[in-house]
């Protein structure tokens, strides 16, 4: 028995290895990675109190709440930045463990702060964009070494990386959905703040996990300059600029989540409890999407998948109007049974159609500044998720939709959806069919002649809870 120890241990890696990393080798670093992903999800915890808090504790409006909800999200539009500072102001001779250590300390603060000395709206918006700095800063940090990773899979193996961690933030979201509306049916939207503060100083924790070794010089301006030319050359070529507009105008068309929520809860009366069971629902039904994506569109072209994607996602959306017009009452459905099908179908497909974004980002990406470019690449697709909640604050505030009156609900679930629509004549924008099976350094060969260190990082895209 203990000769065949060895070989059972050999079959035990090999099955993680194939079955449950997708391809990807398993070790300290890329449990590091997956954790931070995983505490991304498991922040959800606090979702559901975050959303109740600023609808009924501070009295927010829905185009209100849409409004601060795009502001909180402004740490992902500099995530360049972050990249810039990590690597250009290294601490104590580390570029990555230090600030994924503040990172964590950042988050617990903001969690701490809403659970304690928060009471009004500014200091509600202060507190949640710290904790969207959080998220954003550790998320520039591990994606660097997602890109770094990614660079070197196969044609065959594209995506996979993205999909397995993508994966484990959804992982994250699943084990707190529930929770999320039970812990509300019992305490208050302040004691699920402090249980969530505990969650970033996992952060803090797995950063002693991640392979570095310390730098002998503060700063390394010489390189930084490279980093910046480089930068300017990849972002100049058509192959890049063109597919990122693509994906700016597809992520910036406007959102009635925040209307939504107030419906569910105001007009038709679904407690924290159900909206937690949806929570667990949509986190089951992200998995799926994660994983329909790895086994089934992976390998299909990017014009496609995003045009198909694009009408599908548009017609589902569609079916709200039977909630918001009670027409599935009509029809015989209740609106719980109606909503978390609704919601299933919705999440699988918003997922299969948010991993190519992650795939195509990471591609367009060349050697020597893959991670700053994908920061940078992320940053305007988080900037378009920015706009998409001010426009549709807009669009709230235009059509009269509060926090009681539902009555032009539908014209603002009909516009929004048909919006989505709008980035389909562009999607010549896109690399074509042989494009995107080719390998990265043939698409891009000016900007990845001279590889240099790597200086940059960068989602969920994402992905904060907020985002998602």
């Amino acid at each position: 028995m203990i000769a065949s120890s060895p070989g059972l241990r050999v079959k035990v890696t090999t099955l993680l290895k194939e079955k449950v990393l997708f391809g990807n080798e398993p070790s300290p670093e890329l449990a590091a990675i997956l954790l931070v992903y995983f505490v991304q999800g498991i922040l959800g915890l606090a979702r559901l109190a975050v959303s109740f808090f600023l609808k009924d504790d501070l009295g927010m409006s829905p185009a209100q709440v849409s409004a601060l909800l795009g502001v909180a999200a402004l740490p992902w539009m500099i995530k360049p930045l972050f990249g810039f500072v990590s690597d250009g102001l290294p601490l104590f001779g580390y570029r990555r463990r230090p600030y994924l250590i503040l990172s964590g300390l950042l988050g617990t603060t903001a969690w701490v702060a809403l659970a304690t000395i928060v009471h009004d709206v500014w200091s509600a918006t202060a507190a949640i964009a710290l904790g969207s700095l959080s998220v954003a800063f550790s998320d520039v940090i591990v994606d660097s070494l997602v890109v770094e990773r990614a660079r070197t899979e196969s044609v065959q193996d594209a995506g996979s990386l993205q999909s397995l961690c993508w994966g484990s933030s959804a992982l994250g979201g699943l084990i707190t959905a529930y929770l999320s509306g039970i812990l509300l049916e019992h305490f208050s939207n302040q004691t699920v703040f402090g249980v969530t503060a505990t969650f970033p100083l996992i952060v803090s924790l797995v950063a002693w996990l991640i392979t570095e070794e310390p730098i002998d010089h503060a700063t390394d301006w010489a390189a930084i300059r490279e980093q910046i030319s480089q930068l300017r050359k990849a972002v100049s070529q058509r192959a890049i600029w063109l597919p990122t507009a693509f994906l700016f105008v597809l992520q910036a068309t406007p959102t009635a989540d925040a209307a939504f929520f107030f419906f569910t809860t105001n007009e038709l009366g679904f407690q924290p409890e159900f909206l937690g069971r949806v929570r667990l629902i949509t986190s089951l039904a992200s998995l799926l999407g994660v994983w329909m994506f790895q086994r089934f569109f992976k390998a299909v072209p990017f014009r496609v998948i995003f045009g198909w994607t694009t009408v599908i996602s548009t017609l589902l959306g569609m079916t709200m109007l039977l909630l918001v017009t009670h027409a599935n009452r009509a029809i015989g459905i209740d609106d719980h049974w109606f909503s978390l099908g609704d919601s299933l179908i919705l999440t699988v497909m918003s997922q299969i159609a948010y991993m190519p974004i992650l795939v195509l980002a990471a591609r367009l990406c060349p050697a020597g500044v893959e991670a700053t470019l994908f920061a940078l690449l992320m940053s305007v697709v988080n900037l378009a998720g920015l706009l998409s909640y001010e426009f549709g604050a807009l669009m709230m505030h235009w059509l009269g939709v509060t926090e009681s009156n539902f009555d032009r609900l539908w014209l603002l679930v009909l516009l929004t959806n048909l919006s989505t629509l709008l980035p389909l004549p562009f999607l010549g924008w896109l690399p074509n069919a042989e494009e995107s099976q080719m390998p990265q350094t043939m698409i891009l060969p000016e900007a990845s002649a001279e590889p240099i260190e790597n200086l940059g990082a960068t989602n969920s895209e994402l992905v904060t809870e907020l985002r998602q």
